[in-house]
């Protein structure tokens, strides 16, 4: 009897054992399954202007504007007032003498001349003259003007000027030429402007002429 009781025991104590594994078993499988997960911190960026808040604009308003600036440029504008004064002094109309160096034409002949400076801007101005001999010829240079420049020897300024243009002979052959021309203005008053100039005509062959004249000065048209 003794042998069955123990024998009875053994098996109780074996399947007793194998159950306290097997839940051993279960719970760490359990533990394995449940075990939390910690999702990774991220860290958040924080806005410190409230630039990405405003408003952006559209793809259309971005064109419209190109195109308003494309299409609107600024123009520089120019100031152009016949008969002003000019950096080199005032308008005037006067008289001259012309001496001739060389040449066909009046140009190359001594002739009485009107001659004129009309300031158009602050540094140009044009500058007909019309000199009368056997034929009359038209002088048109438009020249530019440097500001009047003192002489420590004479109690005056010097405004020299220098440019180019047409001129016209009404000789038989009408002819018209390129013209280069350059000088000095001398005010020797309020009112009166000393004036010596040499003018350089392409008409039929190279011709070169002095004039010697005083002008009366004028404000404007």
């Amino acid at each position: 009897m003794n042998a069955i009781f123990f024998r009875s025991a053994a098996s109780i104590l074996s399947v007793a054992a194998l159950a306290i594994v097997f839940s051993g078993q279960s719970a760490q499988a359990e533990t394995a399954e449940f075990t939390p997960v910690t999702a990774p911190i991220v860290e958040s960026e924080v806005l410190t202007s409230a630039s990405p808040l405003m408003p952006q604009p559209t793809e259309d308003e971005v064109q419209e504007t190109t195109l308003d600036t494309d299409t609107n440029p600024v123009v520089a504008q120019v100031d152009v007032t016949p008969g002003r004064t000019t950096r080199s002094g005032p308008s005037y109309i006067g008289v001259a003498g012309n001496i001739g160096l060389g040449g066909d034409t009046t140009l190359s002949e001594g002739a009485f001349t009107v001659i004129s400076k009309i300031g158009l801007t602050n540094n140009l101005s044009v500058r007909p003259a019309a000199l009368i001999g056997d034929d009359a010829l038209f002088l048109i240079p438009l020249t530019v003007d440097f500001p009047s420049q003192g002489v420590e020897e004479v109690p005056f300024g010097i405004a020299p000027y220098i440019g180019g243009g047409v001129a016209i002979s009404t000789g038989r052959d009408n002819t018209v030429g390129a013209l280069i021309s350059g000088g000095v203005d001398v005010p020797i008053s309020p009112q009166l402007t000393a004036t010596a100039g040499v003018n350089v005509g392409f008409i039929d062959e190279t011709e070169v002429g002095l004039l010697i004249g005083i002008g009366y000065t004028f404000a404007g048209f």
